[in-house]
């Protein structure tokens, strides 16, 4: 019996409740080529772990005649839109949410026709964990490593490779051990992510919820006691303390306080911290909640702060430790994926909401869009929908951010169309750009790095570099460097 079918005593509902209460969450993503399994598997991980009405397995099972898919058409509880259903393919992310004794799940269920990379990455944004599903007949195929490469740069940190339809290759091993051995070899190329390898059948349920009969020669957990035993929680709360500023509180003039979401650590009463662009310093006086005030706060908690000293702070500035600076900088590198049906160009103006704050935006230079098949990097001058190019990205002011593999929240960023208001690209920051590539971009730059300054002029052929430790001189030469761009 799986661990799905274990069900705790409860002696009351409000004990039900406290228990459902406790449980983590974890975000996961599916990803395959087209008709790998992906809808079935989670259909069947719905219905075999018990979280399927009756009424709407009913109609399912009524709606599967005659589809050559068994008694049941496991895709058709995921696959809600018409045109899915008529194509036997998936088009957009579908969200489903479901509950085992152990933990709460939210799958996203992803394109894998090309065409639909920006649905994967949306839906992939926010996971902890993708399933990306391999036909065993097939083994690994381009768009497997192209799936796998986009969890990597979603810096997705748990992959679980799902050899499907082990029924149809009479559930042999040598042809599981195969792709294995493949894809494992591919991977070589993403140390961070934390890989496991399961076979199943999604048609039949073998390694599903159960482990199967018909393949006594695999003995690891089935895949969803694999996903209800792998670390999972929020991220962000491990690492040092972010806070974007998202409106300054004012109800009277007794109270002055900060409203936003933890984006990142943990932050307490007392706590140093700096507000940066300024590099002001302060310490929190109080953490308010509608319910009242808290000694302290993580990642994913929306609270107000007040802090013991008046400081000139505005939407969009970022309360950090004081310990650990972010990065400041005019002219990023990041990782661009194009949403719209009009190309990216060049020193077009564009909108960039990073965090609470909105600003103007060039893109500045391409030195290469991904081939999302093979992985090689091509030379363009332009980004069509769906493409994925590395970017240096000029904002008309300097912006706040960590990299990405640190931190998605103030990684993270979107581009909009100022004409049609249309989001046309999602952004993941890689760091600043280096003195090197300014040059090319013939721009002027700067950055700002645990406070020190280096401003590069690249028409003058010079860059320069230096400390600064008082706040005011560093906002007067941000000033002075904006007015000069």
């Amino acid at each position: 019996m799986g661990a799905a079918a274990v069900m705790p005593e409860i002696d009351s509902f409000e004990e039900f409740l406290k228990q459902d209460e406790a449980k983590d969450l974890l975000r996961f993503t599916t990803a395959g080529s087209v008709d790998d399994g992906k809808s079935t598997l989670i259909g069947r991980l719905l219905v075999d772990s018990r979280n399927v009405y009756e009424d709407q397995l009913e109609s399912v099972t009524k709606a599967s005649a005659g589809r050559n898919a068994g008694t049941i058409d496991f895709s058709l509880l995921t696959d809600g839109l018409r045109a899915e259903r008529e194509q036997g393919i998936t088009i957009d992310v579908a969200y489903r949410y479901f509950t085992t004794p152990r933990r709460k799940f939210i799958i996203a269920d992803t394109p894998g026709h090309e065409q639909y990379t920006r649905n994967m990455v949306t839906g992939a944004s926010t996971a902890e964990l993708a399933i990306i599903l391999a036909d065993a007949r097939k083994g690994l195929l381009p768009q497997s490593r192209r799936h796998a490469y986009i969890a990597a740069l979603l810096g997705i940190p748990h992959l679980v490779v799902a050899v499907n339809k082990m029924d149809l290759v009479d559930y042999k091993q040598e042809v599981f051990a195969e792709i294995e051995h493949d894809f494992r070899e591919f991977l070589t190329q993403f140390p961070a992510i934390e890989t496991y390898f399961v076979p199943i059948s999604a048609l039949l349920g073998d390694n599903v919820v159960e482990s199967s009969e018909n393949m006594p020669w695999f003995r690891g957990p089935s895949l969803l006691e694999y996903l209800e035993t792998v670390p999972a929680g929020n991220l962000a709360q491990h690492g040092s303390f972010r806070f974007p500023v998202q409106r300054v509180v004012r109800p009277n003039h007794e109270f002055r306080g900060y409203a936003g979401t933890v984006a990142r650590g943990q932050v307490a009463v007392g706590d140093s911290i700096a507000i940066y662009p300024s590099g002001r310093r302060s310490t929190i006086a109080s953490i308010v909640t509608f319910d009242g005030e808290i000694d302290s706060a993580e990642a994913g908690q929306s609270v107000t702060l007040t802090l013991a000293d008046e400081i000139d702070i505005i939407r969009g500035d970022l309360i950090a430790a004081a310990g650990d600076a972010p990065e400041i900088a005019s002219t990023i590198e990041a990782t661009l994926v194009w949403l719209n049906e009009t190309p990216a160009q060049l020193h077009k103006r564009y909108r960039i909401k990073h965090t609470a704050r909105q600003e103007w935006a060039e893109i500045k230079e391409i030195p290469y869009r991904i081939n999302i098949n093979s992985l090689e990097h091509e030379a363009v001058t332009s980004i069509q929908m769906n493409e994925i190019a590395l970017v240096h990205v000029e904002t008309a002011r300097a912006l706040t951010f960590d990299p990405y593999r640190e931190n998605r929240a103030t990684g993270s960023f979107i581009l909009v169309d100022p004409v049609t208001n249309a989001t046309v690209a999602a952004g993941m920051i890689s760091g600043a750009v280096s003195l090197e590539s300014s040059r090319r971009a013939r721009g002027l730059s700067w950055r700002i790095h645990g406070g020190e300054l280096t401003i590069s002029l690249p028409t003058a052929g010079e860059s320069a570099a230096g400390t600064i430790q008082d706040p005011e001189t560093r906002e007067a030469l941000e000033r002075l460097l904006r007015r000069l761009k």
